[in-house]
Formats: structure tokens, C-alpha cells, sequence
């Protein structure tokens, strides 16, 4: 039995790219998307999302932060 990974926030992954300039990639290296939510299992983001991701601009990117923290939440 697989445990799920930890939720993916906004806090560790800039705490994991503190040098780094501009939002930082929720991406955690587990990547399997989820045929059933149409989301990556490792950071919750859609393959839109993670394709678009390098190309965005940072107000972008914090709006899928915002989705990707929401989509994590007990329903």
C-alpha cells in the first residue's frame, strides 16, 4: 500500500527553491496523473498547467497555486 504523498503548499516549495527568483514549481517529482481528477498525483496540477507552467507569467503561476492548494482540501 502506497501512502499519499504530503500536500503540495506553496510554503515548502519555496522553502525548497530559496535561492531560486519567481514562484517556484510545485512539482515533487512524482509524476502519474490521476485518470479519475485529470490531475498529477505528485503536485495536483492538470497537463495544461504543467505545460504551460515555464511559460507563465508569475501571477500565473500563483493562480495555480491557489488551485492546486484548493484542490488538496477535504470535500
Amino acid at each position: 500500500m502506497t501512502l499519499p504523498p504530503a500536500p503540495v503548499t506553496l510554503q515548502a516549495a519555496r522553502r525548497r527553491a530559496a535561492l531560486a527568483p519567481g514562484v517556484p514549481s510545485p512539482c515533487i517529482s512524482i509524476c502519474r496523473m490521476n485518470a479519475a481528477s485529470g490531475w498529477c498525483e505528485g503536485c495536483y496540477r492538470t497537463l495544461d498547467e504543467i505545460v504551460a507552467w515555464g511559460r507563465a507569467s508569475d501571477a500565473d503561476k500563483l493562480r495555480i497555486w491557489q488551485d492546486i492548494e484548493a484542490r488538496q482540501q477535504p470535500r
